[in-house]
């Protein structure tokens, strides 16, 4: 089973790429990329799992979007439970540029056999596609106060920040279960542009891990803000923690 994370581009920026597999009990990195157009993405995904072998892409992007206008139901979730923690999402609605872009996407990988997965059967084979957004992941993964602020503001600012992301993903995510076997990651720039490239293939990474926690756990250890109807995002939560109620449209 192959584990792969997309931070996708939402309009023309390049997108990082992670493939984690399973081996044993255990995640290895198979490969961290970055491509800069959809169509290059859909090309990599085809060549690193093609069909009918069995996968889970998870992408930080929203890939179902019904409302015309306004904030998504998993967006006002996420809004509500980890706003405290600075870890809101941007809202996205019909009127937005990206909004075709991002939906023909997730056709194109219906097209590959990739089938949304709001529920899932834990650990049953098979070829799926989630919406993921890593800033409340680490929030829970990483038991943090509020998420790593490597976004924005001054380049020594993120630049520290990512080093704590990077240290976070080598020390903390092999202590989870499925453990993540991996020894080195690329280092953190100090210029504009290689930080952002190797931001995002960490993105992606935490991606990655997201939709494997999912597929091994299901809703035992993640909470799914909202619905295929309505859109929905993966969250890992803390064993036994209460499913977290929200409001509905």
């Amino acid at each position: 089973m192959k584990f792969i994370g997309v931070d996708l581009g939402w309009i023309s920026g390049p997108s990082g790429l992670c493939c984690l597999a399973l081996e044993g009990e255990s995640l290895v990195l198979r490969s961290l990329d970055r491509k800069a157009s959809f169509p290059e993405v859909l090309d990599w995904l085809a060549a690193i799992a093609p069909s009918p072998s069995p996968a889970i892409i998870a992408v930080d992007a929203p890939t179902l979007i019904p409302n015309k206008t306004g904030m998504r139901l998993p967006e006002r979730l996420i809004h509500q439970h980890f706003r405290k923690y600075h870890a809101g999402c941007h809202p996205a609605n019909l009127s937005r540029p990206f909004a075709a872009g991002l939906i023909q996407f997730a056709r194109d990988l219906e097209t590959q056999g990739f089938v949304h997965a709001p529920t899932i059967q834990p650990r049953q084979l098979g070829r799926y596609q989630v919406e993921v957004f890593p800033h409340p992941a680490t929030i829970q993964l990483f038991k943090l106060s509020r998420i790593l602020k490597y976004k924005r503001g001054r380049l020594a600012d993120k630049v520290s920040e990512l080093n704590r992301l990077r240290t976070y993903i080598l020390t903390e995510l092999p202590q989870h279960e499925p453990p993540l076997v991996v020894t080195a990651l690329p280092t953190i720039p100090t210029a504009g542009k290689a930080m952002k490239a190797v931001e995002d293939q960490l993105d992606s990474l935490l991606c990655a891990y997201i939709g494997a926690y999912w597929w091994y756990w299901g809703e035992k250890r993640n909470w799914v803000m909202g619905d295929y109807q309505h859109g929905y995002i993966v969250v890992p939560c803390p064993p036994h923690a209460p499913v977290p109620v929200g409001d509905r449209p």
